[in-house]
């Protein structure tokens, strides 16, 4: 299985309690439809009503690659939509977030393809402002430089630095195992209290 691979299946809650490097998020952006990813960032800076830099970025990705786009947080215009979805799908790509809006919720999500974003928005969008691909952006506080491992599912998305990746992946690991023999405990009939070594008196 491949480090992504790993990752995506792992999950943000248990790669943010093993990773002391992991970064948050911290913006309300929301999966189109149910979807787990993970792989490294090709950075975008988009400037709002404008798609040109996402185009750019398309054609510059590699297989499983995931696309980081600061929109600037703009909900005003659409700038991501069913065919590009399906331009990204077909060059592998792993997925997007995006501080902004996309279009065509419905079909995106039928191909599968993974999007996470702030909202949609029908309006369109220029294609005239090429923006940047490759440089450092910020998304809700937290800065995102090309290559860093995004892993993103339904409880959070996440930002690893590159070289942490394995080690998270292999913590990451270690915790779930250690999580499935405690619920094979409590299938057993063990309290967690028990399990955990807390004192009775200490339930609430």
């Amino acid at each position: 299985m491949s480090l992504a691979a790993r990752l995506a299946a792992l999950g943000t809650a248990t790669i943010g309690e093993v990773a002391s490097e992991a970064r948050a998020i911290d913006l309300p952006l929301r999966a189109l439809a149910p979807a787990a990813m993970a792989g490294p960032a090709i950075t975008v800076r988009c400037r709002p009503g404008d798609n040109l830099a996402l185009h750019r970025a398309i054609a510059a990705a590699t297989a499983g690659d995931v696309l980081v786009v600061d929109y600037g947080g703009s909900v005003a215009s659409g700038p991501f939509g069913e065919i590009m979805a399906l331009a990204c799908q077909l060059r592998g790509i792993a997925g997007m977030v995006i501080d902004g809006s996309v279009r065509d919720s419905t079909r995106i999500a039928a191909l599968g393809f993974p999007v996470f974003c702030r909202g949609l928005n029908i309006r369109g969008t220029t294609k005239q402002d090429r923006g940047d691909v490759g440089a450092p952006v910020t998304l809700g506080g937290t800065h995102v430089r090309q290559g860093d491992f995004v892993i993103a599912d339904a409880d959070a998305i996440i930002v690893l630095p590159a070289g942490q990746a394995e080690a998270a992946a292999t913590a990451g690991e270690a915790r779930v195992a250690r999580e499935d023999a405690m619920m094979d405990r409590l299938r057993a009939g063990e309290t967690t209290l028990q399990i955990l070594g807390l004192n009775e008196g200490d339930e609430r």
